[in-house]
């Protein structure tokens, strides 16, 4: 065989060397070199793309940060969402149960049958014991004890216990009212109580004893200066009883008044007119004449009068901007003075606001006799007194005034522990009348 020499490398050899790809960063790329003998050849062909794509890398961090992330504290590279996206929560499914891998699985295995165990009986507990009841069966109780058919409650109709005894012993009222904790985002699944506000409530200002003291002249052998004293003090306030009824009298009277003469109104006369009647002697035929009104002509301005009453009219609007101009100017060197009265006002009505609360405060201490407090007045209390000739010398003949659960259901109304009532009347059914039928004469 010829000896081959491999001195020389062939120009097909020389056109199959790959070139380097164009680096992604704008280096020139280049040449690929079979040997890389020296440094100079060596430092020349190394690929250096990827450190030149990381320092790349690094400039476009400055240019937009403006340093680079590796310089970059904690705090700066990242943030503690605590309150999230509140679009996220309606862009999430609904919940549903065909969304569910069991319903899914289930539903690909329909066609197989299931094994199922076959109920021994179709009938409830419950109507099996109503049944017992109506055959009069033996039937077993709390305990297994047998029930006994003949008992209350024992017949074909469910008694039960009621809710009441069903859940007894489950609410204790010393315990405190637990504050329940809502997740965030579910607080408008539920709704949320309405808190009470805190309110001075009037028992807590009023200072009447539950029992009174009674007076001095209300005893059965009274002093005779005490015993006129309540005697004028009962008088006051039957006098004031009776003012009272004639002034209700007199406001029925004015609207039985009213309404007599609602209904006895004459056309084209006004309420509460009378037309007195003529006698038929005196009246004597009078000629009816066609009365003419003459009309007014109207007469229409002219151009120059209507051009006065304009001038007249931008005139007296000029003097009225004018004073009114004035006077604001006259009340800039007031300011001041406003200012001063302005705040003497405000504590004018201050005071006042807080005196009516004192007086409010001190009439409540009292207690709410004759108030008028809801619907019904507050009772006050009746003055149990005996003239002269009626007092008893000794207890012996002493005869009891009042009563002693009305006087006590009267102040617990004035202390206001109790809304005041009234007593409720019953009312009278009409009698039932008895009609004899025509077909049936006799009454058993």
């Amino acid at each position: 065989m010829a000896p081959t020499k491999t001195g020389k490398v062939s120009s097909a050899s020389k056109s199959s060397i790959q070139k380097h790809a164009a680096s992604g960063v704008g280096a020139p790329s280049q040449l690929a070199q079979s040997s890389r003998k020296g440094k100079k050849a060596w430092r020349k062909n190394i690929d250096i793309q990827p450190v030149e794509q990381g320092l790349e890398s690094l400039r476009s961090e400055e240019r937009v940060i403006g340093s680079t992330l590796q310089k970059q504290t904690d705090d700066q590279l990242f943030v503690v969402d605590t309150k999230g996206d509140d679009k996220v929560r309606k862009s999430l499914p609904r919940y549903s149960k065909a969304e569910l891998t069991s319903t899914k699985i289930l539903s690909q295995a329909i066609c197989y049958s299931c094994y199922s165990v076959p109920s021994r009986s179709k009938v409830s507990r419950a109507d099996k014991e109503r049944l017992l009841r109506i055959a009069k069966r033996p039937r077993k109780g709390p305990f297994n004890a047998v029930m006994d058919h003949t008992e209350f409650g024992a017949g074909s109709a469910l008694i039960d216990v009621s809710a009441a005894v069903k859940h007894s012993g489950s609410y204790d009222p010393w315990t405190a009212e637990e504050v329940e904790e809502l997740a965030d985002g579910l607080e408008h699944t539920k709704k949320p109580k309405i808190k009470r506000p805190e309110l001075s409530h009037p028992r807590d200002v009023i200072e009447v004893p539950a029992v009174l003291e009674p007076h001095q002249g209300s005893s059965y052998n009274p002093p005779a200066a005490a015993h006129d004293e309540l005697i004028m003090e009962a008088c006051r306030v039957e006098r004031r009883r009776q003012e009272e009824a004639d002034r209700l009298a007199e406001v029925r009277r004015k609207v039985a008044d009213a309404r007599a003469l609602a209904t006895n109104v004459t056309e084209g006369l006004p309420l509460g007119m009378t037309l007195d009647e003529i006698p038929a002697d005196d009246c004597e035929p009078v000629a009816q004449h066609d009365a003419v009104v003459s009309k007014k002509p109207s007469a229409r301005k002219t151009k120059q009068q209507r051009a006065k009453a304009l001038r007249l009219r931008e005139e007296k609007q000029a003097l009225a901007e004018k004073a009114a101009r004035k006077k604001m100017l006259a009340t800039i060197t007031m300011a001041k003075s406003l200012r001063s009265t302005a705040e003497k006002v405000g504590q004018q009505q201050n005071q006042a606001r807080l005196a009516r609360q004192l007086a409010l405060k001190m009439k409540l201490r009292k207690g709410l006799a004759g108030q008028r407090l809801g619907k019904y007045k507050v009772p006050e209390n009746e003055i149990e007194v005996q003239i002269g000739e009626d007092l008893s010398e000794n207890l012996r003949t002493l005869k009891p005034e009042g009563n002693l659960f009305r006087d006590r259901f009267t102040s617990m109304q004035q202390r206001a522990l109790i809304e005041p009532r009234v007593p409720v009347l019953p009312t009278r059914r009409a009698k039932l009348k008895e009609f004899e039928k025509h077909a049936w004469k006799r009454f058993e």
